[in-house]
């Protein structure tokens, strides 16, 4: 292929099933000059699978020394070597490493192109009922704190449908925190998709929080959260100051946080933990134990 002038190939990979492996994918894995794969070991054994050989082609390219390895495939390319990217499973760039070094391939006046194929986010949007023609994808949420919230918050008031990435142990709290500010919200939950023990769960925020809270989930996660009804007139979510002024009321009533937490968030909306840190400070501020 480095007759032809270097380049930059993104090619897919299967997300489960091997067999999803495309002709074209092979054909540009099998002649590339350099593969540069998320997980070598992992990588291997597809090559393998397919037929392909990799001994000294293969260079490892992830979150940690994306922006290092750049400059190394760049020469490469201006080399006149076509260099294939892949990630463990999916689109390499789509939450995954592959975004930098193809913005950087292109500034430097390079050709990329990309081999299409297995996408765990397409693959879930289409299989979960919810509707596709307007969708963002959201990737993983941040993990805690005040970024999450607002990620959240914003979340159930877009119009579009939702897709997330998820880590298997924090299904159940995310399913939770959808479920205090939408209810009655549409969620797909799709796991191990294309592999032998693909599920792929329907029903409401509420249903899915009951579903998954005892259940101890393995595998690759990607839920997909249906849209706010276009002309819901929803309310706008309640500031700071509103949530601290119900919480306060009812830690004066005598609620200890956690019942003031629950009756806030019902009352207003927002997520419990949320109500909860509020009702934390205003036992705080009357002299009482957190609890």
């Amino acid at each position: 292929m480095s007759e032809e002038g270097g380049a930059v190939v993104l090619v897919a990979t299967p997300i489960g099933n091997l067999g999803d492996l495309s002709p074209r994918a092979v054909e540009v894995l099998g002649t590339a000059d350099l593969v540069c794969c998320e997980d070598t070991r992992r990588t291997r054994v597809l090559l393998s699978a397919a037929g392909i050989g990799g001994r000294g082609r293969l260079r490892s390219l992830h979150a940690h020394n994306e922006a290092q390895r750049a400059d190394e495939v760049l020469a490469a390319v201006a080399a006149g070597r076509t260099v294939a990217v892949v990630s463990d499973a999916g689109m390499p760039a789509v939450s995954d490493p592959g975004g930098r070094l193809v913005a950087a391939a292109a500034a430097a006046g390079h050709r990329v192109t990309v081999v299409p194929g297995p996408s765990a986010v397409l693959a879930a949007l289409v299989v979960s009922g919810l509707p596709a023609d307007r969708f963002c994808m959201e990737g993983f949420l941040p993990r805690k704190g005040e970024s999450r919230r607002r990620r959240l918050e914003a979340l159930v008031r877009d119009e579009r449908t939702t897709v997330l990435l998820e880590a298997p142990p924090r299904l159940s709290g995310t399913l939770e925190d959808l479920a205090a500010q939408a209810p009655d919200r549409q969620v797909a939950v799709c796991r191990e998709l294309t592999k032998v023990h693909e599920e792929i769960w329907r029903g409401t925020a509420q249903e899915a929080a009951g579903a998954f809270g005892g259940r101890q989930v393995r595998g690759e996660v990607v839920r997909v959260v249906g849209g706010c009804p276009s002309g819901s007139g929803a309310a706008p979510e309640p500031d700071d100051g509103a949530v601290a002024a119900a919480a306060a009321a009812r830690v004066a009533r005598g609620d200890s946080a956690r019942d003031a937490a629950i009756a806030v968030a019902g009352e207003l909306g927002v997520s419990r933990r949320r109500a909860y840190g509020a009702a934390v400070d205003a036992r705080r501020a009357r002299g009482r134990p957190a609890g």
